[in-house]
Formats: C-alpha cells, sequence, structure tokens
C-alpha cells in the first residue's frame, strides 16, 4: 500500500522496490534515491523491499526516479493503482523464474561436480565441465552479471559485484587452462581447473536466495492479515436497486447494505438497521457490540446475526484499518537507529571484501611456494564467495519486521522502529488517570437523599431538567442514570450554567442548584451534618461528589466514580515485577486520586496537573537519568506524550494523543503496556543475536577463506562450502527473527 503525505520539506511518498538481493543494494538505492534532482530525503528498508522518498513535485519527475534506479538494476514501482499488489506479482514472478533456474543451474552442476572429484584425470572431464557451466553462469546466472555491470557502471559495487567476481575469475583461469593445458605442462604443473567451483557457487548462492525470499514473506505476515480484515467487493443502494462494486470504488456518502456474517468495508454511521459488530479487532473486547442508529462502524470489523444499512463516511486510506496497516507498514519500514549503522558498515563492506580478496592474493604469490598461482586464485576467490553482506543487512530489519507484526497481533501498533528498540531501556512508567488507569466512563454509584422528602418524584424531575442543560461531562451520567429510571423533565423558567460551579435554574415551586461544594458555600446553603460527613466520605472512596439543593438547603448527594479498570492493577503489578518505576499524573483534585492510586497499588501520584506541568515532569525525570515511558489518552496528555522517550497512547483516546504518540493500544487493557515493553527487550535480544553471528560469521569466515589455518593444518576452504556457508547465514538470521512469532508476552 503506497502513501503520500505532506511534509515541511515536500512531499513523501512511499515505493515499493523490485531487484534488491543485499543490504549493499540497499545502500545504493538510497543513494541513487537521495541524489536524484528535487529529493531532499530518502530511505530504503531491504526487509520489506520498500523505499521513501521526500521531494519538491515541481523539481521531481518520479519517472526520472525509476529509470535512475533501473539503470543501477532496480526498479521502482509508481502510478499504480495498487502498487504493493504489483510488487507482490513482480516478486512471485521473479521468485518462481528464480525457482526454475536454480533447479536447471542444480541439475548441470551434479555431473560438473561428480566430473570434477570422480574423474578429474579423465581426458575429456575438463571440456565437457566447460560446456556445462557456460549456461550455468552465463544463462541461469546471468542476473549476477548483468547486475554487477550496472553497479559498476555507477561505480558502486553490492553482492552480485562479489558473486560475479568469484565466479568469473574461476571461469575464465579454467577456461584458460581447458584450451591452453601446455602453459602450465611446460612449467611443470598440472593445468587446475574449477568449473564445479563457479557452477555451485551460483547454486547455493541462487538457493540460498530462495530460501530467504520464502523467509522475509513470512515476517510480513501481520500486514497481509490486516489486509485481509477488508472485503474485495460491497453491496450499495442505487436509485433503489442493490448493486456489487469493488471496495476501492466506494465513495464517501454511498448507502451500503451489511448483512450476517460479512465484514464492514468501510468505516460509516447506521442509518437504519440494528445488530451485533465484532469489534476485537479494534479494541480488543471479545463481547459483539450493539449498533444501532447514528452509530459507527469500522472497516474490517465483522457482523454478527443482524442487518443493516450505513452511509460511508471514512474511505480508503481514510479509514481506522487503513491507518493501522500505514502505521504498521511505516513502522516496519523505519529504522532502528542501530540499523542506521548497520547501513554504513553494509555500504563499505564490499568494496572492503574486494581490496581483501586482491591482497589475498598478492600474498599468496610471494608466499605461496610452487602453487603460489592456484592457492592465490582458490582463496581471492572464496574470499570473494564467502563475505556476504546479507547476513548483516537483514539482522535488524527482519526482527523489527516481526516484532512489529508481533505487537499488532497483540493490539499495539507501533510506530517507528526507534520507539521499539528505545522500550526496552524504559525504567519509568508515568500513567494518566482518567481513561488510562480508569474507564474513563463516569457513572452514578448512587444517589443519597436528605431526610424527610416527600416530593421525591417531582424533584427527580427537577435535577433531571438542570443536568440536561448542563454542559459539563458528569452532567451526562447524571442524565443517563435519572432516564434509565424512567424520569421525564419538568419546565424551566430560568437556566444559567455557572463556569466551574455547576448550574442555577427557577421552576415554578423556586429557585433550585446542581453543582460542586464551591457553588454550596457561595450561595450560603444549609447542608445536613450527616450528609456532609457522607459526602466526605464518598470523596476519600474516589468520587466526585456533586450537591442538588434548592434555596433552602441540599436535598441529595450524587456520587459519581470512574471506575478503575479491571487490568489496571495487574498491569501496574505486572510492571513492578519488570524492576520499572511507575507513578499517576491526573488535573483531578488530591483525594480522588488518593483513593485511584490507592486501589490501583500505586506508591507515588501527584493531583491537579495541568497539561503542560505534565511535560515539566517528564523532563525533570529524563534530566535525573530516567527513561520515561508515558501513557495518555486525551489532549491534555499530548504533550507529555511529545515529551517522553517512549508515548504510549490509549486507542480509544483522541487523535491528537494517537497522532503525537509512538506506540498506540487499541485495546483498553493496560496489560498490553508490560507486553510492548517485554516484546521490546525481545526483539532487542534477537538484533544483537542477528548482529553477532553476522559480524562473527564474516570476522571466521574471511580469514578461514583467506587461507589462515593452511600454515597450521594445511587446510584450504573450498568455494563451495564457502557459498554454502553464506546462503545459511541468511536463512539462519531470518530464521532466528522469525523465532519472535512465538514469544510469550
Amino acid at each position: 500500500m503506497a502513501s503520500e503525505t505532506l511534509t515541511h520539506k515536500g512531499t513523501r511518498k512511499n515505493f515499493p522496490v523490485t531487484g534488491m538481493t543485499c543490504a549493499g543494494c540497499a545502500v545504493s538505492v538510497e543513494s541513487m534515491l537521495k541524489s536524484s534532482k528535487g529529493v531532499s530525503d530518502a530511505g530504503v528498508n531491504f526487509a520489506t523491499q520498500t523505499a521513501w522518498a521526500e521531494y519538491n513535485e515541481e523539481e521531481t519527475n518520479l519517472a526520472e526516479l525509476q529509470k535512475s534506479l533501473q539503470s543501477v538494476g532496480y526498479d521502482l514501482i509508481i502510478d499504480e493503482e495498487d502498487p504493493s499488489a504489483k510488487q507482490e506479482e513482480i516478486q512471485l514472478r521473479n521468485y518462481q523464474e528464480s525457482q526454475r533456474r536454480t533447479i536447471w543451474a542444480a541439475a548441470l552442476s551434479v555431473p560438473v561436480v561428480i566430473l570434477g572429484m570422480f574423474f578429474m584425470n579423465f581426458p575429456y572431464t575438463p571440456w565437457i565441465s566447460l560446456l556445462l557451466t557456460i549456461p550455468v553462469l552465463f544463462w541461469f546466472g546471468r542476473n549476477f552479471f548483468i547486475n554487477a555491470w550496472k553497479q559498476a557502471s555507477h561505480g558502486k559495487a553490492n553482492m552480485d559485484t562479489l558473486v560475479a567476481l568469484s565466479t568469473g575469475i574461476a571461469f575464465i583461469f579454467s577456461a584458460f587452462n581447458t584450451l591452453h593445458p601446455e602453459f602450465w605442462h611446460s612449467k611443470g604443473h598440472h593445468a587446475h581447473v574449477y568449473f564445479e567451483a563457479a557452477s555451485v557457487i551460483i547454486v547455493f548462492i541462487s538457493l540460498g536466495k530462495l530460501l530467504e525470499d520464502r523467509a522475509k514473506s513470512n515476517t510480513s505476515s501481520a500486514i497481509k492479515k490486516l489486509m485481509g480484515l477488508q472485503p474485495k467487493t460491497v453491496k450499495v443502494l442505487v436509485n433503489g436497486l442493490e448493486e456489487e462494486i469493488p471496495t476501492g470504488s466506494v465513495v464517501a456518502g454511498n448507502i451500503i447494505i451489511l448483512r450476517p456474517g460479512e465484514k464492514v468495508p468501510v468505516d460509516g454511521i447506521v442509518v437504519s438497521g440494528t445488530t451485533y459488530i465484532d469489534e476485537s479487532m479494534i479494541t480488543g473486547e471479545p463481547v459483539p457490540v450493539l449498533k444501532l442508529k447514528a452509530d459507527k462502524v469500522f472497516a474490517g470489523t465483522v457482523n454478527q446475526k443482524g442487518s443493516l444499512q450505513f452511509k460511508a463516511e471514512k474511505v480508503g486510506s481514510e479509514t481506522l484499518l487503513a491507518h493501522i496497516i500505514k502505521m504498521v507498514q511505516e513502522a516496519q519500514g523505519s529504522k532502528a537507529p542501530v540499523q542506521k549503522l548497520v547501513d554504513k558498515v553494509a555500504g563499505i563492506f564490499v568494496p572492503t571484501v574486494i581490496v581483501i580478496s586482491i591482497l589475498t592474493f598478492i600474498t599468496w604469490m610471494f608466499l605461496g611456494g610452487e602453487n603460489a598461482f592456484t592457492h592465490a586464485l582458490l582463496t581471492s576467490v572464496t574470499v570473494l564467495v564467502i563475505a556476504c553482506p546479507c547476513a548483516l543487512g537483514l539482522a535488524t530489519p527482519t526482527a523489527i519486521m516481526v516484532g512489529i507484526g508481533k505487537g499488532a497481533e497483540n493490539n499495539i501498533l507501533i510506530k517507528d522502529a526507534e520507539s521499539l528498540e528505545l522500550a526496552h531501556k524504559v525504567n519509568t512508567v508515568i500513567l494518566d488517570k482518567t481513561g488510562t488507569i480508569t474507564e474513563g466512563k463516569p457513572e452514578v454509584n448512587a444517589i443519597t437523599w436528605a431526610e424527610g422528602i416527600s416530593d421525591l418524584a417531582s424533584l427527580k424531575s427537577i435535577l433531571y431538567s438542570l443536568e440536561v442543560y448542563s454542559e459539563h461531562p458528569l452532567a451526562e451520567a447524571v442524565v443517563k442514570n435519572l432516564k434509565e429510571e424512567g424520569v421525564n423533565s419538568t419546565e424551566l423558567k430560568f437556566f444559567e450554567s455557572i463556569t466551574a460551579r455547576g448550574v442555577k435554574g427557577i421552576t415554578g415551586t423556586g429557585e433550585y442548584f446542581a453543582g460542586n461544594r464551591k457553588l454550596i458555600e457561595e450561595n450560603n446553603l444549609m447542608i445536613d451534618p450527616i450528609l456532609n460527613k457522607y459526602a466526605e466520605d464518598l470523596q476519600e472512596q474516589a468520587n466526585t461528589v456533586i450537591f442538588f439543593a434548592s434555596s433552602k438547603g441540599v436535598l441529595a448527594v450524587i456520587a459519581i466514580a470512574d471506575k478503575i479498570k479491571t487490568s489496571s492493577k495487574a498491569a501496574i503489578q505486572a510492571l513492578q515485577k519488570m524492576n520499572i518505576e511507575v507513578l499517576m499524573l491526573t488535573g483531578d483534585n488530591a483525594q480522588t486520586a488518593a483513593a485511584i492510586a490507592k486501589q490501583a497499588g500505586l506508591n507515588e501520584f501527584h493531583a491537579e496537573v495541568l497539561p503542560s506541568q505534565k511535560a515539566d515532569y517528564v523532563k525533570k525525570l529524563q534530566e535525573k537519568g530516567k527513561v520515561v515511558a508515558m501513557v495518555g489518552d486525551g489532549i491534555n496528555d499530548s504533550q507529555a506524550l511529545a515529551q517522553a522517550d517512549v508515548s504510549i497512547a490509549m486507542g480509544k483516546g483522541s487523535d491528537i494523543a494517537m497522532d503525537v504518540a509512538k506506540m498506540t493500544l487499541i485495546t483498553s487493557d493496560l496489560q498490553s503496556i508490560p507486553k510492548a515493553l517485554k516484546l521490546s527487550r525481545k526483539t532487542v535480544a534477537t538484533i544483537r543475536q542477528n548482529l553477532f553471528w553476522a559480524f562473527i560469521y564474516n570476522v571466521i569466515g574471511i580469514p578461514v577463506a583467506a587461507g589462515a589455518l593452511y600454515a597450521f593444518n594445511g587446510f584450504l576452504l573450498d568455494p563451495m562450502l564457502a557459498g554454502a556457508a553464506m546462503a545459511l547465514s541468511s536463512v539462519s538470521v531470518v530464521s532466528n527473527s522469525l523465532r519472535l512469532k512465538a514469544a510469550q508476552l
């Protein structure tokens, strides 16, 4: 899925790339994009086979970008309706073609190996081997040479360069010895040929690439699962008639028909009908949600038994599902800080290996004795074969891809690789209260009336009418509670909303008030001591108290509470067991904050904190050397989220909070926070394992290939074995990353 966004530097767009075979290729693609006219910045992810470019539309021609990559052997997919599908189609075609080439190359190489190993003294062995090796190298392995030439023409080198040089040199040397054996015979030497080494290197490296491509395709399975949540076609009403059209053709305003068992194709609002919809892929909640007229429905969710019609509001890339897919894709394509270092290493790796190969050749020519040239050739070729930057290039991105995919499967959306890598260092977690620790849905716990009230029904109607007109969020809880009792409104002759205090109204029976304690005190309204004590007790139990009074005194105390989530305490305990300090920041009063903190098992909290003060508090902790994760759900948390090292937004929170945050929990369950931190720890551990084995492979492999062991035990590594080892190194790194899929969080 290609995406385009506007930035202060111009337009940023993602493109699928084809033809990349190693980390060196990714470096080449990135440098070509960055050097193109009008491009201010660019990046490439080898594992996802994608690139992004930030460019000025007036200066940059996308067709020219595509041509610049084609000139070095790659391709950029542009101007496609579904570029990801086109990339998959090209990759599948290339994979099938590579499979055929590998099979044929292997079939022709087997007799070459048998002749070279067991019938080396047979007079026609060199000629038969020459004839069989030509198609292996220059037809079935032609892409290595074509791509190496394209790279060289632009002063660049990659894995194909190493393969082309090693097999080409071995072939030319062997062909010369086959055609002119007398050159060596006259010097008293045997005319050795290494056709089997050249052909088998092509086979092993082609086979390794096939296994690597298959393994890499598994790392993006989370994206494919998410994409599979949207149906291909949809039924819409056109002039009163039902018509089936592709989902991509739906426009805002279309009336869509949804039947039992069908997936919701786009985001919209119900216009008729009723049903239950399984929204677990968005909320993580297993219980289907009742949908009535005016309720919202979201793409990818599954309809249960009922039928309904809804109006499309957000389509294509605007839907919540598309937003989730985009976040996961961008995160999987982003680079962890360690990967930027690896990219620099990969960029100089191939030229360095070529230099080492030349030095190896020169060294053996001086020190190799009577077999100097043979040993010099074999060792320099083997160095070129074994030194593969693929494992190095795949070490970080494959682990990041699988880690972010694993997060998506556990309702954790991760915006970029940097936050996933950094999260394992978090030692302090700050939690907002409302909507994070608590449900964020205030409910009336109890309405306690003063003694001796006779006209209760009438007073409930007056209270209902006052709160209906109130704009305060807590008023909704009172209205909902009284409505469920069947209370009706009464006529108000006068109504006034008093900021930060409450409301006042006049009916035929007198003047009435509903609001906080300050409203009662400022109007000198009497409150019964027993009722007053009850109100104080309620506040200590994390209730917000509303007073309902007439001009004569307080008539009722209403207890409203935002209940703590069932998962909050367990999640906080899990974080504390991970030796992470957990504290709460809230704008609520100290009494309520203290009660919530006690219920949640928190030792530290700060109440009556303004939004800017939250950000300042995060900064103070950072100055003390803390690595801080901030978890919030509202606009008031956005400053603190932006300041934090790792920012986590609750998925049911505000759009601003989710835009600022580096991670979004698309479930209300706080258990996802320790899961996210555990995921980071496991992902970073996998990256370190991958990098260790990739570096150790080259640190050990290159000296052995250069003949370091020959002086001790006479061992020289065969180029064929070097090719097999190189292929296995890449597969082992990808396979290690895939182990993350089975990790327990």
